[in-house]
């Protein structure tokens, strides 16, 4: 019961990285806000965690608009007292080369991986400084390190790592701690949408020759959010059997 009494908000928790964070966070005693655009996936998530006898609520918020994700974070600090974890884990991907890639493409991605992130952490930032406690943490990926046909979201996760680094420095000083964690290949319903000549060509990069499993990323995740990380902050910490580049 690392998170027993904690209150987490895990964006993005409508879709599989997410939910398992959720579920892993319900069993080590923390009550979960549940976020995501699609309410209906954020309210499934929910059901997955009461039915375990965990606690979990879940919020609609568009995370590219700044009044909806405040409003969000007034809610929950309204209802649950205090939000002690914030995830950042909501993302999207609109791969394309680049002399194709339109700007619809990259504004999408920019502004769900990279500004929601930033808009999440600027809302909730007050509360934690006022308590001198709180936990961060951002999800990049392994493709910050770059990718062709991804110049959008490879921007967008490098972005992630550098706003990691700075609010590490500059809340540090409050009991914040900022982390970053990066995930390679994960076996998730989308992992499995690609195309196996990828597919093993990702496996055989991969030292530890195999893919990863979503509960690799929550107990990461869970790590870093709990108080065994309590003199950890400004790091990327890669879940990727060893994997440094695509």
């Amino acid at each position: 019961m690392r998170l027993k009494g904690k209150i987490a908000l895990i964006t993005g928790a409508g879709g599989d990285l997410g939910r398992g964070m959720a579920l892993r966070f319900a069993e080590e005693g923390a009550r979960v806000g549940v976020n995501d655009i699609n309410l209906a996936k954020a309210n499934e998530t929910v059901k997955l965690v009461l039915d375990r006898g965990g606690s979990a609520k879940a919020y609609g918020a568009d995370l590219t608009k700044a009044v909806e994700v405040q409003e969000m974070i007034d809610q929950i600090i309204e209802e649950w007292v205090c939000l002690d974890i914030l995830v950042n884990n909501a993302g999207d991907v609109r791969d394309a080369l680049l002399t194709k890639m339109t700007e619809e493409a990259w504004d999408f991605v920019v502004d769900l991986n990279l500004k929601g992130s930033f808009l999440c952490s600027r809302a909730v930032a007050p509360h934690m400084i006022e308590r001198q406690y709180g936990k961060i943490v951002n999800l990049t990926s392994m493709a910050y390190k770059g990718n062709i046909g991804q110049a959008n979201y490879v921007s967008a996760k490098a972005g992630v790592v550098g706003l990691t680094h700075a609010l590490g420095l500059e809340l540090g000083r409050y009991g914040i701690n900022v982390n970053c964690v990066a995930p390679g290949l994960i076996d998730t319903p989308k992992a499995k949408t690609l195309d196996e000549k990828t597919r093993d060509r990702l496996v055989k990069i991969t030292p530890m020759r195999k893919m990863g499993e979503i509960v690799d990323i929550a107990n990461a995740v869970l790590f870093l959010v709990s108080d065994e990380s309590k003199y950890i902050t400004r790091q990327t910490i890669h879940v990727s059997g060893g994997m440094e580049g695509l």
